[in-house]
């Protein structure tokens, strides 16, 4: 029979095997037995002192933050990276093709993008540390105002793509240097020093300036050639760049300005009709400002003004040549020769005295002839006219256009009293509004005529001071009042029509076109009512005044008449024969015996002293 193992010399042998193993931890010394045995295990460190060393014994790192950890191991996929935490990361090496010498045991910023994700892993980033980092360097620079170096990758719209701690970051065409860069392809793959001007933190945008670090080099050599500037100081430059008002020219480290007035003692359209771009030129110091470090310079000033070339054998009256160079709405200006100009106002240009707009007798480019009028050489202006090439029409004006004489007249304009007239350039006239006829009451000179039509006219009185003519168009006709006088005799019966009704009465058309008048007493019908306008009827002249052009009429005297004829008649019948043999024989009434009553007389009256009147105001 076997005989059973001693278990207890087993136990014993693996108690003591365990033991072997396990390292022997030696007492603390200064232990509090007492406290412990009462049941306080702090001993003499207070609760919070050992919460503290706790807590400091636990890794606290978190989520989103960048930690240095070490390398374990590489394989061709992946590197192995502990952070002290239970388990190591795996990151992708090719978050390291930047670091070709990566080994194990070295140190490396990783970003815990998670603690544990559903597998219960650890994940680190080497990528997304290198871009935290470089996103606070960059934030760092812009605070610090810190010169940083960067690598030019390539040219973009505008500019330049910058390289700055692995981000991309933009230098602007107008930061790459103080002076205009026309080929952008020389910085490429070049590695500069820049400075951060401006930071997007939302969009993780970053832009840069070479041109900060020049300007700042630059500061001081302008403030100490501005310094030894002085007015009038003949300096050499090279021209930096050209625009459309003018020229900047770089000085040796400080620009200045020749405004494109300044460029030549003639007009310049463009500058680059006087200089280009890196060209070499001598300038004078105009005008400078300390503060505002602005320095006018000037070209043509170098060179002898024109008017001093001037031949002084130029006066007043003399004949010259040259081209329009400047137009205006009160003149031209005209190039006699490089930098000598005189001014033709529009009031030269024509002997008429309706004053246009310059440019509708002359443009730009144009070779004029003029006469000199006035010349101050001392002030430099010379005044031109093209007028005085031709004859002043007023000076013969008499027997040109004698009074009586007839001419066709273009009309001009209009206004309350008559239109204006022009005969030829230079010589205008009115017909008053009471010339226009001899038989139509015009109340505004549009119902007559038109603007810029030709009208026949005759010419009534001549004013050679104010080189005005009167003129009349009725004249053109004999009178015809005259005649009229034999045909609208007092009494006589005319068939008319109301052409106007007013308060005052009515105008009415007659045969021959002349018009009369009848007061609204007169234009009653036998029905008691009154015309309408338009209506045709009877009526009977009162009244013809020839000096006036006036005929008064009535319609109602009409009827009246006819019932006091017939009341006649009925009076002659009922009388006996023998008295009417006995009675001397009546004499037929004649019309102008009848007499109007002085209700008639006063309107008639009143209405002639109105038509007077407004005569009197139109003249």
């Amino acid at each position: 029979m076997a005989q059973a193992p001693d278990i207890r010399a087993a136990g014993y042998c693996r108690k003591i095997s365990l033991m072997s193993e396990v390292k022997v931890q030696t007492p603390i010394e200064d232990f509090d037995w007492d406290a412990y045995a009462s049941g306080e295990t702090a001993g003499s460190k207070s609760r919070e002192e050992l919460t503290k060393t706790y807590d400091e014994s636990l890794n606290t790192v978190k989520e989103n933050e960048v930690v240095t950890g070490r390398v374990k191991a590489i394989t061709k996929r992946d590197v192995l990276v502990d952070i002290g935490m239970k388990s190591d990361a795996s990151i992708p090496i090719s978050e390291f093709r930047y670091n070709p010498d990566l080994k194990e045991g070295d140190e490396v910023e990783v970003f815990i993008e998670t603690l544990e994700d559903k597998n219960g892993q650890l994940r680190l980033s080497h990528k997304k540390a290198c871009q935290t980092r470089s996103w606070d360097r960059v934030n760092k620079a812009l605070e610090n105002n810190e010169v940083i170096k960067g690598y030019v990758k390539s040219r973009t719209k505008g500019g330049m793509i910058v390289d700055v701690f692995g981000i991309e970051a933009f230098l602007p065409g107008s930061q790459i240097d103080v002076r205009p860069i026309r080929d952008y392809d020389v910085f490429v793959d070049k590695t500069m020093e820049f400075k951060v001007v401006k930071i997007n933190q939302e969009y993780k945008n970053v832009v840069v300036s070479h041109k900060a670090l020049i300007e700042a080099e630059l500061e001081a050599q302008k403030r100490e050639i501005i310094s030894k500037l002085e007015k009038g100081q003949v300096l050499e430059g090279k021209v930096k760049n050209i625009t459309a008002y003018g020229v900047f020219v770089d000085l040796g480290g400080v620009d200045g300005l020749v405004h494109i007035t300044d460029l030549s003692w003639g007009r310049v359209s463009d500058p680059h009709e006087v200089v280009e771009l890196d060209q070499d030129i001598k300038v004078v110091i105009i005008d400078f400002d300390d503060e505002k470090k602005r320095i006018a310079l000037g070209l043509k000033q170098l060179q002898p003004h024109p008017w001093d070339s001037l031949s002084p054998d130029i006066k007043v009256g003399d004949h010259i040549k040259g081209r329009v160079v400047v137009m205006t709405d009160y003149g031209a200006f005209v190039e006699v020769q490089p930098g000598v100009e005189g001014l033709i106002h529009v009031s030269e240009m024509s002997w008429s005295q309706h004053l246009r707009s310059a440019q509708d007798f002359l443009k730009v480019g144009d070779e004029v002839e003029a006469v000199i009028l006035t010349l101050d050489r001392e002030d430099r202006k010379m005044s031109l006219g093209i007028k005085q090439l031709k004859n002043d029409p007023w000076e013969n004006i008499e027997q040109k256009y004698a009074i009586g004489s007839r001419h066709t007249a273009k009309v001009r304009n209009f206004t309350n009293f008559g239109v204006f007239v022009e005969i030829e350039e230079g010589v205008d006239g009115l017909i008053h509004i009471s010339d226009l006829s001899w038989t139509k009451k015009i109340k505004h000179p549009s119902e007559f005529t038109k603007v810029g039509n030709d009208i026949e006219v005759q010419v009534l009185e001549i004013d050679k001071d104010n080189r005005r003519l009167s003129l009349g168009h009725k004249q053109l006709e004999e009178n015809p009042w005259d005649v009229f006088e034999s045909i609208f005799t007092v009494g006589s019966i005319h068939k008319g029509k109301l052409i106007e009704v007013m308060d005052k009465g009515a105008v009415i058309q007659l045969e021959h076109g002349v018009e009369g008048f009848a007061t609204p007493k007169h234009l009653v019908k036998e029905d008691g009512t009154q015309p309408k306008l338009g209506e045709e009827l009877d009526f009977k002249v009162i009244e013809f005044n020839k000096d006036g052009k006036r005929i008064f009429l009535s319609h109602s005297r009409i009827a009246e008449d006819a019932s006091k004829a017939e009341a006649r008649e009925a009076r002659a019948k009922r009388t006996p024969r023998r008295e009417r043999a006995e009675r001397p024989e009546e004499p037929t009434a004649a019309p102008q015996i009848e007499k109007t009553t002085l209700g008639d007389l006063g309107a008639l009256q009143a209405l002639k002293e109105q038509m007077q009147k407004e005569e009197n105001k139109g003249e």
